[in-house]
C-alpha cells in the first residue's frame, strides 16, 4: 500500500494531466473522423460508380499499412512542406494540429468501410416495402437504412477509437502532449514507474471506451438486428 500512495504521490498530477490531453485529444480526433467519415460512407453506398468507391477506399487503405510512428513524422514533414512551398501558409508543424491531422487520417478507414458496408448490407426487399408505403428516399435512410446500419458502423467507430488511443501515444512527439509525454520520458531516463505511469492509463482508457462504446452500441442498435462480429473491416 505504501508503494501504491507513493506511485501515486509522484506521478498522480502528471497522470491527470496528461490523461485529460489524451481524452481531448482522442475525442475531437473521433468527432472529425467520425463527421467526415459517416456522411461519406452514406455517399458512397448511393453511388453508381464502383471505379469511385474503390478509389476512395483505397485512398483511405493507404494510411493503415503504414506504421504508426512513420505517419506522424510524414504528417509532420508534409506540414514543413506545405508551410514551404505556399507563402500565406503558416501551419504549427508542432503541437496539436499535426497530431489530430495524423490520428484523423488513422481513424477513417474503419469508420468509413462499416458505414459504406452497413448500408450496402440492407434487404433491398425491406427498401422496396418501404418505397411502398410512400417512404421518401430522406426518410428510408434515417428510418430503415442507416437504424440497421447502426451496429456495423459503431463497430465501427469502436475499432477507430481504440486505435487512436493507441496513436494518440505517439503524437507527443510532435508535442501535442497526452500520456506519450510520460511514456518517452521514462524511456529516456529508463524509470519503470513512469513508463508505467503513462502507459497503463492508456489501456485502461481503451478497454474503458471500447466497453461503454459496446453498451452504447447495444441500447441504439434496434431488436432483432444481430451485432457484426467482424466489424465489416
Amino acid at each position: 500500500m505504501n508503494a501504491i500512495a507513493t506511485f501515486f504521490n509522484d506521478f498522480g498530477h502528471q497522470m491527470l494531466i496528461s490523461t485529460q490531453e489524451h481524452v481531448i485529444l482522442t475525442v475531437v480526433a473521433m468527432l472529425i473522423a467520425t463527421a467526415t467519415a459517416v456522411p461519406l460512407g452514406i455517399i458512397l453506398s448511393r453511388c453508381r460508380f464502383k471505379m469511385v468507391v474503390s478509389a476512395v477506399l483505397g485512398a483511405v487503405n493507404i494510411v493503415q499499412p503504414i506504421p504508426s510512428l512513420a505517419l506522424v513524422a510524414f504528417t509532420l514533414a508534409l506540414f514543413i512542406w506545405l508551410n514551404n512551398i505556399i507563402v500565406a501558409v503558416h501551419l504549427p508543424v508542432i503541437g496539436m494540429l499535426p497530431g489530430l491531422v495524423a490520428l484523423v487520417a488513422y481513424a477513417l478507414l474503419p469508420i468509413l468501410r462499416n458505414t459504406y458496408t452497413g448500408v450496402k448490407q440492407v434487404d433491398p426487399t425491406v427498401i422496396e416495402v418501404a418505397t411502398g408505403m410512400g417512404m421518401t428516399k430522406r426518410q428510408i435512410l434515417f428510418s430503415v437504412e442507416l437504424p440497421l446500419a447502426l451496429p456495423f458502423i459503431m463497430a465501427g467507430i469502436r475499432i477507430a477509437t481504440v486505435w487512436t488511443i493507441g496513436v494518440a501515444t505517439l503524437v507527443s512527439l510532435v508535442g501535442a502532449g497526452g500520456l506519450g509525454d510520460l511514456v518517452f520520458k521514462g524511456l529516456s531516463n529508463y524509470r519503470i514507474a513512469l513508463i508505467f505511469a503513462g502507459a497503463a492509463p492508456a489501456a485502461a482508457l481503451a478497454l474503458l471506451c471500447d466497453w461503454v462504446l459496446g453498451i452504447v452500441e447495444k441500447w441504439l442498435s434496434p431488436s432483432g438486428v444481430q451485432e457484426p462480429q467482424s466489424g465489416g473491416v
